[in-house]
């Protein structure tokens, strides 16, 4: 037997699901520290190039990540209210933090075989419950880059991105 197929036989893990969790709330911590340093009366408003606005994209990771853990949860798929959306800073901080307590409650009750296990987000990706996490981190990461591009145009310093809590 090769040294290939004796490695195709094996199964590894690369990480836990505690260690994903770690890296996903990372990744939320540095954009809540975004959200944070983002002039006030920029956060909803400001764009370049027919871009959305920061609060735009931080309802979208809204939208995605507790709607759609409990969907990878009880695979029933429900959208965020778009009715939550909140017109302060302070507001918007206040719906990202009782998000990420929601995440950390609904995690533990996730059953590990669910990673692996097709289904379809929200009626329209089809997909592994880890394929959708995968999804919502990327697109948080790839959002966020805009909202560096936003601070930087307005003079403003943004924090490095690998300085995740």
């Amino acid at each position: 037997m090769s040294t290939q197929q004796a490695t195709s036989n094996t199964t590894v893990a690369v990480f836990s699901t505690q260690e994903l969790l770690k890296h996903w709330q990372g990744h939320r911590g540095l954009t809540r520290k975004m959200i944070e340093i983002f002039p006030e009366d920029k956060l909803f408003t400001y764009s370049i190039g027919g871009m959305r606005p920061f609060s735009d994209l931080v309802y979208e990771f809204l939208g995605m990540a507790v709607p759609g853990l409990q969907g990878i949860a009880t695979g029933k798929w429900q959208k965020w209210a778009e009715a939550d959306k909140v017109d302060t800073k302070a507001a918007l901080l206040q719906l990202w933090d009782a998000a990420t307590d929601e995440i950390n409650a609904i995690w533990p009750t996730i059953p590990t075989h669910r990673f692996a296990e097709q289904d379809v987000a929200f009626g329209l990706w089809p997909g592994t419950c880890l394929s959708f996490l995968f999804y919502f981190i990327d697109n948080e990461i790839h959002h966020r880059g805009q909202a560096y591009v936003y601070l930087r145009s307005l003079g403003i310093e943004p924090p490095a991105f690998w300085d995740r809590p």
